[in-house]
């Protein structure tokens, strides 16, 4: 079973930005506290998940309650199983009742952040991450990258990658670590949403096990079951 979708992206998730940013461009600012790495409230949509030679297509139903609104639909290119589809539900459920993971968004260190491209369209920047919490050893060899949509003022993409080889762990090499998000901009009829996100793994451990990953996550099929 893949990791649900918030284990991989609760950790991007509300901005909440303190007066400390003042010195950021005013659009990177409000794009910021408005950034969600998960679609808002009220919006259904499907969640496929590629990777390690598995498939997973989740569905969910935002007009259901909270603990009723996912639900498998396929799993390996097949309708799941009554023992995949169970599997499934309790595992949702153990996750819906978890904590919240640390976020990244308010970890960026927005005094080193710097201008490193720019059109009419678009500002790209780069910013160092600051710790999560004290056993946080890996945002240090981390870096953001983040695509600023100037006319709609949302982040049209966010990218974590390393800078070089490090050791999370003692036994353990990351040769290579980047998380992608992408997002649709914004319309007339819908707020900035996520489309993809894409994370890649390159390493060791114990100095012959391979830690190689590739995974996608595609959102799809959204639609709007909230309140006018």
């Amino acid at each position: 079973m893949f990791p649900g979708p918030a284990l991989l992206f609760a950790s991007l998730g509300f901005a909440v930005l303190s007066a400390a940013i003042a010195a950021v461009p005013p659009e990177l600012t409000e794009a910021l506290q408005h950034f969600r790495a998960e679609p808002p409230p009220g919006w259904s949509f499907s969640l496929t998940t590629v990777g390690e030679g598995k498939s997973m297509v989740e569905r969910c139903d935002a007009a259901k309650a909270e603990f009723d609104r996912w639900s498998l639909m396929q799993k390996d290119g097949r309708p799941p199983t009554p023992d995949e589809a169970r599997e499934y539900a309790e595992s949702r459920s153990r996750r819906s009742r978890g904590g919240t993971a640390p976020n990244v968004i308010e970890q960026l260190d927005l005094a080193t952040l710097e201008t490193i491209a720019g059109t009419a369209e678009r500002t790209t920047f780069r910013a160092r991450l600051k710790p999560g919490d004290a056993g946080d050893n890996v945002a240090g060899f981390l870096r953001a990258t983040i695509v600023l949509h100037k006319p709609s003022r949302t982040i049209e993409s966010l990218e974590l990658m390393s800078t070089g080889e490090f050791s999370p762990k003692f036994v353990v090499k990351i040769a290579e670590m980047t998380t992608r998000l992408t997002y649709r901009p914004p319309a007339s009829d819908r707020p900035s949403l996520p489309d993809k996100v894409e994370t890649r793994v390159r390493g060791r451990a114990f100095l012959f096990k391979s830690l190689d990953a590739d995974l996608t996550v595609t959102f799809s099929d959204y639609v709007w079951a909230g309140k006018k």
